[in-house]
């Protein structure tokens, strides 16, 4: 990311929800929704990737057409006072993880567990409580998601086979 602080105006703000809203919308129909040509609407959506606003491009879709039919979240508390970085290792090492944040309350990290069905999951979660580490986790099955076309909903890859 560029170190400077890029201007970020009105027409930035326009540009990216129409890209949050649908990433494939041309530049084209973006400018014509603004009133810019496409050619300014692609120099600012290149400042906007060069300066780290816009950080990529990607697709929703159904976890269950992945094979991802299980989710949950799993707090995980730490013995002594484990480094986020520590806590990154590990959560990279498990493709299931969707998402993982460090959070404030009791629990030390909350993590997004993605899993094929319940026996996948309870793998995945036995792997986790493995680290030496982790103390204990707190899990909440997810029934259904409120907002389906939050991006929570969605899956980024497909679950392992």
């Amino acid at each position: 990311m560029n170190s400077r602080t890029p201007s970020f105006d009105e027409l930035d703000r326009q540009i990216v929800t129409a890209l949050m809203t649908n990433a494939r919308t041309s530049f084209a129909e973006i400018g014509a929704a603004i009133g810019l040509s496409a050619t300014a609407v692609k120099r600012r959506v290149d400042r906007l990737r060069e300066t780290g606003v816009i950080t990529g491009f990607t697709a929703t879709v159904r976890p269950s057409a992945l094979g991802w039919r299980t989710e949950a979240y799993v707090e995980v508390y730490c013995e002594g006072a484990a480094p986020p970085r520590r806590l990154a290792e590990v959560v990279r090492n498990h493709p299931e993880i969707a998402a993982a944040m460090t959070v404030t309350g009791g629990a030390d990290a909350l993590l997004h567990v993605r899993a094929r069905d319940v026996e996948h999951f309870e793998e995945v979660l036995e792997r986790i409580r493995a680290e030496p580490f982790i103390r204990k986790t707190i899990s909440v099955m997810v029934l259904s998601h409120l907002l389906p076309e939050s991006p929570e909903a969605g899956a980024t890859h497909a679950a392992p086979e």
